[in-house]
């Protein structure tokens, strides 16, 4: 009886480790405003798009680093890490990703 207590038990923490490793990281979102071409974004995650027509700044202002990316979905190469309390003026970025 007490191996199977001990079999139950370990398969119930196995099961909720796996579980726990499989959540993705897009349910994560930086805590504090993110601050793109003006507009703030609280608890931001995800991909914002920079604007099209004067040089786009980012402020973070919040508990995470974001990625400024050279594609407009967040695709391409990391231009700039912007990291919390920084503000960045972007030079070739077009989008900002906060994983």
């Amino acid at each position: 009886m007490k191996q199977r207590r001990t079999a139950t038990v370990l398969g119930a923490w196995l099961a909720a480790a796996a579980l726990a490793v499989a959540v993705p990281n897009t349910a994560y979102a930086a805590h504090g405003i993110l601050i793109v071409d003006g507009a703030p974004y609280q608890d931001p995650r995800g991909c914002l798009p920079l604007g099209d027509f004067v040089q786009p700044v980012v402020t973070n202002y919040t508990d995470s680093v974001v990625q400024v990316r050279g594609g407009t979905s967040c695709e391409g190469a990391v231009e700039r890490f912007v990291v919390p309390g920084e503000t960045y003026a972007v030079l070739g970025g077009r989008s900002v990703l906060v994983p």
